[in-house]
């Protein structure tokens, strides 16, 4: 597999890099911030990936870890690359830029959702629909910034190392007519489409399962072509989402996966099923206002 050129997970490695070097030479965090003459905290967020490092900030912490000649010269230049722009940096006002960089880098992507389709999978139409829906104090123009955003993400489907997609969607997700009829008929029928890809796995949790693994919430596992990039567990909410990568949160999570994978149809019964709510769509049989019975 060909390694993905992003800068989140260049600066993710070269950050493990460094706390690997700094613990084999025995010197603290306080220690090396003295020298540089920065915080403490700036050190540990290098060393976590969560703020880019200088070419020269590097060269004085391999200084300081005895790290010369080739070696050196190599993580010099992973700074480098890491300080590089990723495409999705013009939109970084519009999604989260850290995750959008640690997809772009990831192998596999394994995700669960409760209420809406997620991006990689999305009609132009439904994003629209949702996004409206979600921020109504959005612009018609900052709405279709972030549209586009979305459909550009879902070239990782069919690039020439595509991105192994595993989706597990609940039910609700596909008997909720967002953007309306047509909308969301258009919407299943490019789930049904995007399912024949060799590279996408899509399940549907259903209704009749009752309670489940996954009650707690979506969440999205983020795998990497090299194992020396630990995987990522991304947890979304409403104000962005929170990211967890200590080994027993992220065994907790695939845990979870593996049970709503075996709760949920397989994926040609899930195909199936989404095919027909496609033509005989549940949200018409009751229009909306009429008396339950």
């Amino acid at each position: 597999m060909s390694e993905r050129r992003s800068p989140t997970i260049r600066r993710r490695r070269l950050g493990a890099e460094l706390r690997r070097l700094r613990d084999g030479a025995g010197i603290t965090i306080e220690v090396v911030a003295e020298q540089l003459e920065c915080s403490a905290s700036k050190v540990s967020r290098i060393e976590t990936g969560h703020t880019s490092a200088t070419p020269r900030d590097v060269r004085d912490m391999l200084r300081i870890y005895g790290v010369v000649g080739a070696e050196s010269e190599e993580l010099v230049q992973i700074a480098r690359e890491a300080r590089q722009k990723g495409w999705w940096h013009p939109h970084r006002s519009v999604l989260v830029g850290a995750y959008v960089g640690l997809e772009a880098a990831a192998g596999s992507i394994w995700t669960y959702e409760q209420q809406v389709i997620p991006g990689l999978l999305v009609t132009e139409e439904y994003a629209t629909a949702m996004i409206q829906a979600a921020r109504p104090e959005l612009s018609a123009d900052q709405v279709q910034q972030r549209v586009r955003v979305r459909l550009g993400r879902q070239s990782l489907l069919t690039q020439d190392d595509p991105v192994d997609l595993r989706v597990v969607l609940d039910e609700a997700v596909l008997r909720r007519p967002v953007g309306g009829d047509a909308v969301m008929r258009g919407q299943l029928r490019r789930l049904v489409e995007v399912a024949e890809l060799s590279n996408v796995t899509l399940q549907v949790l259903p209704f009749e399962v009752g309670a489940h693994a996954g009650m707690d919430g979506p969440f999205t596992i983020l795998g990497f072509p090299d194992s020396v990039d630990p995987d990522v567990v991304y947890a979304e909410n409403a104000t962005g989402g929170l990211f967890l990568e200590k080994s027993d949160e992220l065994q907790k999570y695939k845990f979870i996966f593996d049970q709503i994978q075996a709760a949920a149809e397989r994926p040609e019964e899930s195909i199936a099923h989404i095919a027909e709510l496609a033509e005989e769509p549940l949200w018409k049989w009751r229009p909306r206002g009429s008396p339950r019975t």
